[in-house]
Order: C-alpha cells, then sequence, then structure tokens
C-alpha cells in the first residue's frame, strides 16, 4: 500500500509530516474563527431580529446601522479583506504571516455572515410563539433564550454548519497568500511547484472536514428535532 501510494504520489508522501502540520492549523483557524465569530455573530443576529421595525424590542436607529454593517461587511471579497485589515492584524499579532495572523480577517469576515445566517434562522420561529410568550409575562431576555433559541435550534445548527463550511473555505484562500494551512500546502508546495499530487492530496483533505462538519451537523440536527 505504501509503494502504491509513492508511485501515484511521491511528491506528496515526502510531505506527509507537512500535511499533518497544515491540517492542524486549518483546524486552528476554524476554531478560532468560529469561537469568536460564532459568538459575535451570534449575538449581533439575536439583535438584528429584535429589533426589526416588527420585531420583540424595535429600534430602527439599531437595527439600521446593524443591518448595513452586515451587509457592507459581507459584501467586501475576503481577498480584499485580507488586506484591508493587514495594519489592524499586525497591530494585534505582530505579523500578517501564519495561521494566527490569517486567523484576524478569517474572524473580521465570519462575523457579519453568520450574523445574517442567525437572523434569518431566528425569523423562521413563530410569531405566535413569541406572542404567546408574551403574554404569558416573560421578559425580552426570556423570550430570547427560551423561544427563539430554543425553538430556533435547529435552523441555528444548519446555518452553523454551512458557516463552518464557509470558513474551511476561507482559510484555504488565506493560505494563498501565506495564511498557513492547507491552503499554503496547495499554493505553495503544490501549484508554485507543479506538483499535482499534492494539490490533489491539499484538496482531499479539506473535502474531508467539510464532510466530517456535514455528517456532524446532521447528527446535531436529527437528535434536537426528536
Amino acid at each position: 500500500m505504501t509503494a502504491i501510494i509513492e508511485r501515484w504520489f511521491p511528491y506528496a508522501w515526502d510531505l506527509r509530516s507537512q500535511f499533518v502540520e497544515a491540517t492542524w492549523e486549518t483546524i486552528y483557524m476554524v476554531l478560532i474563527a468560529c469561537l469568536v465569530g460564532g459568538i459575535f455573530g451570534l449575538i449581533l443576529g439575536v439583535i438584528a431580529t429584535v429589533t426589526r421595525p416588527d420585531g420583540l424590542l424595535p429600534n430602527q436607529a439599531v437595527y439600521k446601522i446593524l443591518d448595513n454593517f452586515i451587509n457592507i461587511f459581507r459584501s467586501i471579497p475576503f481577498i480584499i479583506l485580507l488586506a484591508l485589515v493587514s495594519g489592524f492584524t499586525r497591530f494585534i499579532v505582530g505579523t500578517t504571516i501564519g495561521a494566527t495572523a490569517a486567523s484576524v480577517p478569517i474572524v473580521i469576515g465570519t462575523i457579519p455572515f453568520f450574523a445574517r445566517q442567525v437572523q434569518i434562522a431566528l425569523l423562521e420561529v413563530d410569531p405566535g410563539m413569541v406572542e404567546a410568550a408574551q403574554a404569558m409575562g416573560l421578559t425580552p431576555f426570556d423570550i430570547i433564550i427560551r423561544v427563539y433559541l430554543k425553538e430556533g435550534l435547529p435552523a441555528l445548527l444548519r446555518v452553523s454548519a454551512s458557516t463552518i463550511i464557509s470558513v474551511i473555505n476561507l482559510t484555504a484562500m488565506a493560505g494563498a497568500v501565506g495564511g498557513g494551512g492547507l491552503g499554503t500546502m496547495a499554493i505553495a508546495r503544490g501549484y508554485q511547484r507543479s506538483r499535482m499530487d499534492v494539490i490533489l492530496v491539499s484538496t482531499i483533505l479539506i473535502l474531508i472536514l467539510v464532510f466530517l462538519t456535514q455528517i456532524v451537523f446532521n447528527a446535531l440536527i436529527k437528535k434536537v428535532e426528536k
């Protein structure tokens, strides 16, 4: 088996230890982006939902500011965002190269994307349940926790899976400009050196991460929908 791998994937086999490191770098970037971006994205998504004109706590000024913020940052191509926040990244991390540095623009790109996904998910909650909770005298905070987040959990899990897959794609793009991870392996060690087997293995590993994410979240969704 080893002989077959060495024959068909010679360069990738020689770089097997670097592939392990690159895979962990990709996972590291995804975890940071999902943790930080997920927390802030969830908060902004909830605020955007409840401050709508017909929301639980209508506030036109807050809603418009937040809605415009989300729209603007979601519209910026990620490769351009990398350049735009390079100064901020250098200030925070001390460099613009490597997995930790790449995590900064990935987080910034993830927050507005996830916020909008959260808003869409929460708007699927039956308005009648919100009205019933209000009639029972629940506070806005209780309604957010016990109605919006609880009843919207399946939809939130679906958009979380989509967001994580999007983040995996962002790590690959960040790798193209020295962000580390499997993206760097594919571009720097594969494409720039005309090593197709390295590109292929990098792609397969990224796809495995995507499929694993989908499998885990599909299982979670089935569990909470029972």
